[in-house]
């Protein structure tokens, strides 16, 4: 293969005559931070997540000490969740209350059976019954109990065990700013509960599959034809489609395979893509770019996934439904998007190196810093337009895959290299294994695609599982 290299100033030159455009391209084009397209959170679009926050204590109990005042305790609390608004700015708090008896918390049952979760906050001792009164909402609950607040903590792992378990899981720190963490299962639920995913493919959607997600978590999964993704891209300016490579070219290192008219109308491509997003008010984007759409669509749909999820929004390859899914309940949990991978040991560095043409510069989420990328040819096709993204070094990362509706596979590490080798795919890192990398292989079930995000998500991949009756499974033994 002949390697055209072109320089970032020299591409410029050649689409300057669509600078005048950018003044009058709308808001689609402004930007890929602005870009929410009505995202209320990163990864979920129609509507907030409703929280019952509930403060259960009595006046005069012995614990933390009788002459605490539970209204200024509580108005404690109240003040940290103005402090940390930002943590809070897609959840409304539908009922906010201060529970002092058994039977207030018995009437409250019909408020808590439309709420996504409840964040229950332990102020003092006796709260006993009351908190059996609010897990029989069976809503997911987690309970927020600072020390001193009482004993009641000693029965709450019994607690979740019993009844097949309830809904619970608990919080027992100091440190208020997790009450910002006590959401972000019930957020992850909501999202996969409001996401929609396009699958552009010829092929029939896999029927028992798209069922028993619907069924288990609320997510659609709707089929788009070639027909309705050529109409999206026909109906996009050629001046939007050059605003669009600017936007790309002025943000990379260099432009190094891909000719300006390759990049161009991958980027129309990925227009038309939020178009379709867009009329559908879905979440997720993924084609069947190495099946039934290879070579089918004018272009290939990797700057179109790597752009939705600068965005907030998500693009999978390859049609890839598990990973869509995985990517959405790990974005619901984090706020950032995924990156998928085919996988590669090296158990000489204890690692495992991770894979993919298709890389995101903003692994950090939409509002993060962009990572260093460049423009490239998909490796293995020596074709199309991909974002070769250098990522962050010693960032501990999570990877992981959803099976079918009831078993999360993961396993965490951190990113000691980002390799540029003319072996595998574009975009690569090698992630040190916590714990021994030869039994992750050893181990390794369903395949090859993961998912990896930023951040040990252990605790809230947990907390998910247990909230859903997902089981989950460590792929590095210890």
């Amino acid at each position: 293969m002949t390697t055209l290299q072109i320089d970032r100033r020299d591409f410029l030159m050649t689409t300057a005559g669509c600078a005048a455009c950018c003044l009058g391209i709308g808001p689609m084009l402004a930007g890929w931070a602005s870009q929410t397209s009505g995202i209320i959170s990163p990864g979920c679009r129609k509507s907030k997540v409703r929280v019952a926050k509930l403060y259960l204590g009595r006046q005069g109990a012995h614990w933390p000490t009788p002459s605490l005042d539970i209204n200024a305790e509580r108005a404690k609390y109240e003040a940290e969740f103005v402090r940390m608004a930002s943590d809070f700015a897609d959840v409304d708090f539908v009922v906010n209350e201060l529970v002092t008896s058994a039977e207030q918390a018995e009437g409250l049952k019909e408020k808590l059976a439309g709420v996504d979760g409840i964040l229950a906050i332990q102020l003092t001792m006796w709260i006993g019954a009351d908190l059996r009164h609010v897990l029989a909402a069976g809503r997911p609950t987690m309970l927020f109990a600072a020390p001193y607040s009482g004993h009641e903590w000693v029965g709450f792992a019994n607690l979740m065990k019993e009844e097949q378990g309830a809904l619970l899981d608990c919080m027992l720190t100091s440190d208020r700013s997790q009450l910002a963490a006590a959401i972000r299962p019930v957020r992850a639920i909501h999202h996969l509960r409001e996401a929609k995913i396009l699958n552009v493919t010829a092929r029939d959607l896999p029927a028992e599959y798209v069922s028993a997600i619907k069924d288990k978590f609320g997510t659609q999964i709707v089929r788009i034809s070639r027909e309705q993704m050529l109409a999206a891209y026909d109906a996009v300016s050629d001046s939007d489609a050059e605003a669009e490579a600017k936007l790309w070219t002025e943000g990379a290192e260099k432009i190094i395979e891909p000719s300006r008219d390759e990049v161009v109308r991958s980027c129309r491509l990925a227009l038309a893509a939020q178009r379709l997003v867009d009329e559908h008010e879905a979440t997720m984007f993924t084609v069947d770019c190495y099946g039934s759409m290879w070579r089918k669509l004018p272009a290939y749909p990797c700057i179109s996934h790597a752009r939705l999820n600068n965005m907030g929004l998500g693009g999978m390859c390859e049609s890839d439904l598990r990973s869509c899914i995985t990517q959405i309940l790990m974005q619901g949990l984090c706020g950032r998007p995924g990156f998928v991978n085919d996988p590669t040991m090296d158990t000489s560095q204890n690692a495992i190196i991770l894979a993919h043409c298709m890389g995101t510069p903003k692994m950090d989420g939409p509002d993060g810093q962009s990572a260093p990328y460049r423009l490239r040819t998909i490796m293995e096709r020596e074709e199309g337009c991909v974002c070769q993204v250098r990522m962050r070094l010693n960032q501990p990362v999570t990877t992981a895959a959803l099976i079918g509706t009831d078993k999360l596979l993961y396993f965490t590490g951190e990113i000691i290299d980002t390799p540029d080798t003319m072996r595998g795919c574009r975009t690569k890192i090698t992630v040190r294994v916590d714990g021994d990398a030869e039994k992750l292989w050893r181990n390794w079930t369903a395949g090859l695609h993961r998912v990896t995000c930023y951040g040990d998500l252990t605790t809230d991949l947990q907390r998910f599982c247990r909230f859903t009756g997902v089981e989950m499974v460590n792929e590095v033994p210890a």
